[in-house]
């Protein structure tokens, strides 16, 4: 090693080279232009890191975007479960009307005879009647309860 040669292959001083560098004009010209590119990608990479506002912009319209999706894909859900207890809810009302019908064709099969169902059509055409009559029947079992604790019935 020389005095001008330091450690790592270069010369001290104001022109220093590696050793084994550009063998010739063209070969230093394209080492520079590749150089230039990459300090120039760097320099790129370094603006974007320093660039705060634009890359919250940037994260911001992301989050929006990302928001839409799941928006959409809520409704689409809420809409698929609505659909969902709709058909239910109308399975449900056909399988009622079902059973009611039936209960009416058994009531009707043991519907009382003759007078009966005259009182029973009567009653249906003057509910005030009905009422009256009901409230009596109330007010007669309620009395004859009171009658029946006060002789020590129950």
């Amino acid at each position: 090693m020389t005095d001008a040669t330091s450690r790592d292959g270069s010369r001290s001083g104001s022109t220093a080279q590696p050793v084994g560098g550009a063998k010739g004009p063209d070969e230093l010209r394209r080492q520079i232009e590749e150089t230039r590119g990459q300090l120039g990608d760097t320099v790129e990479e370094l603006a974007g890191k320093a660039d705060v506002k634009g890359r919250a912009k940037a994260r911001a319209a992301d989050l929006k975007d990302k928001a839409g999706a799941m928006g959409v894909q809520l409704r689409s859900s809420a809409a698929h479960a609505g659909h969902t207890v709709q058909d239910r809810a109308g399975r449900a009302g056909h399988t009622a009307h079902a059973k009611a019908g039936r209960a009416k064709e058994a009531t009707e099969r043991h519907a009382p005879p003759g007078r009966a169902r005259g009182a029973v059509r009567a009653g249906l055409g003057h509910p005030r009647i009905v009422l009256v009559a009901g409230a009596a029947a109330g007010v007669a079992v309620a009395a004859s309860l009171v009658r029946r604790r006060q002789h020590g019935h129950c």
